[in-house]
């Protein structure tokens, strides 16, 4: 029998998906529920890395690194795990693309979001060090490399829907709602930490309270999944993917024929990426080390300042639309430049000059991170978009944001708060060289 017949025999969800659609063929969908689908996704995929990030903190380096001479290098070696799931998302995208195109987007999603809710959650179990020794650090750095895995098979396509169904004059405003899923699930993972912080007290937290949010991801990962599906099965995303405007393309045909893309594309957003992780973890992870400023009142003024990433993400689409996505991603990455030499003395300047730093931070954040997703997936025709865009954020979260806690506390703890603005600083101009080097980031969509 010849390999194409055996294909065409071969049952798959791919032909299921196609009479899912069938059925619900008469039903449209409105932008505004693949608006609520994404930010939904988002949020979830974003909580199950905050909880990592913020567990980072305030509970790995009691639990599984007691034997480090102090906090700071217990905090610096829980780091390193955070930075692993940065360097296996790439390694899923490239898995996942090829279960997307045999089988589906149906079935890489489900297996996606139970793996990514699965690793999380079985983070909760983890014994610590006293009771596993060595084997407890390897269980967490392997549920770690899951997480990561796991997230580069939940690229969706749902947030190029959403971006080729936007009107000429407003793909700002549409291309900034994915992203509203960061501050959201950082707001959730913050609020439950900060609440079992203050209700327990220290030995209840690190015998089982911590694991309480890890347990929370696998449920918002069912939610997120089947709201994502219930997309996914519409008329309007089938079309697109016959008319390979969502198809998962090869990665090596994809990078053969925009490497340049993928490589310029990962340094655009890049001043915000370095910004991302410096006003999220590592400032908790400094306060938590020099400073009298507890965990929990500080993951409260996080909270507040999540909220003003709300505002200026949103903000950040009006702006766009005004005066062009390149202008405003050019115009962030000087104000978070400005930001690199501020950032050190507000750290420095006790309690209020902290809570500055992250109001002003998370403002920046949003400003800029609102239009990080829509220039990654601009800079590709329709056809090679979606793993185009895939590829280049999978780049630019490992460069500029994987390794940024670790890094920016390795060189304060050695040679002062100057050099986390630096390190932020030199995200900026990457940017800014990215930007110059960029000739245009709207193109066809031929």
């Amino acid at each position: 029998m010849s390999n194409a017949m055996q294909q065409s025999l071969r049952p798959s969800s791919s032909s299921m998906e196609r009479d899912a659609r069938r059925i619900h063929d008469d039903r449209s969908v409105a932008p505004g529920n693949i608006a609520i689908g994404v930010v939904i996704g988002r949020a979830a995929e974003f909580f199950d890395f905050f909880v990592f990030g913020i567990a980072s903190v305030v509970v790995f380096p009691q639990l599984f690194f007691p034997f480090a001479p102090d906090r700071l290098t217990a905090t610096l070696y829980s780091f390193a795990i955070f930075a692993l799931a940065f360097v296996a998302r790439p390694i899923g995208s490239l898995v996942f693309m090829a279960i997307d195109r045999t089988y589906g987007r149906g079935v890489k999603l489900t297996i996606a979001l139970f793996i990514l809710g699965g690793s999380t959650a079985s983070i909760a179990f983890l014994p610590g060090y006293e009771t596993l020794g060595a084997w407890s650090i390897c269980l967490l750095a392997i549920f770690r490399l899951g997480q990561g895995f796991a997230l580069g098979g939940a690229w969706d396509g749902l947030a190029s829907l959403l971006a080729l169904n936007a009107p000429q004059h407003h793909r700002g405003w549409y291309a900034m709602i994915p992203q509203l899923g960061a501050p959201i699930g950082f707001m959730l993972a913050s609020a439950l930490f900060a609440y079992f912080l203050v209700s327990l007290s220290e030995a209840d937290f690190l015998t089982w309270g911590w694991r309480y949010p890890f347990f929370v991801a696998f449920a918002i990962n069912v939610v997120a999944l089947f709201t994502r599906l219930r997309l996914v099965m519409t008329k309007e995303f089938g079309t697109l993917l016959e008319l390979h405007e969502l198809e998962a393309r090869p990665v090596i045909e994809t990078l053969r024929l925009h490497g340049r893309n993928v490589l310029i594309g990962a340094f655009v957003p890049l001043a915000s990426f370095a910004l991302f992780h410096l006003v999220t973890v590592f400032p908790l992870g400094w306060v938590t080390i020099y400073t009298d400023h507890g965990a929990s009142s500080f993951l409260m003024v996080q909270f507040l300042g999540a909220i003003c990433g709300i505002g200026a993400i949103v903000a950040s689409g009006l702006i766009a639309d005004r005066i062009g996505r390149r202008n405003h991603l050019g115009v962030c990455a000087v104000l978070i430049a400005i930001f690199s030499f501020i950032a050190p003395m507000l750290l420095q300047a006790g309690s209020a000059g902290r809570d500055a730093f992250v109001i002003i931070g998370f403002s920046l954040l949003g400003l800029s991170f609102g239009q990080a997703a829509g220039a990654l997936a601009s800079r590709f025709g329709k056809a090679y978009r979606y793993t185009g865009a895939a590829l280049t954020s999978d780049l630019s979260w490992l460069i500029g944001a994987g390794f940024a806690p670790l890094v920016a506390l390795g060189l304060t703890s050695r040679f002062g708060l100057a050099f986390a603005g630096y390190y932020l600083l030199s995200g900026a101009l990457s940017t800014i060289i990215a930007l110059i080097f960029s000739k245009t980031l709207e193109i066809s969509n031929d």
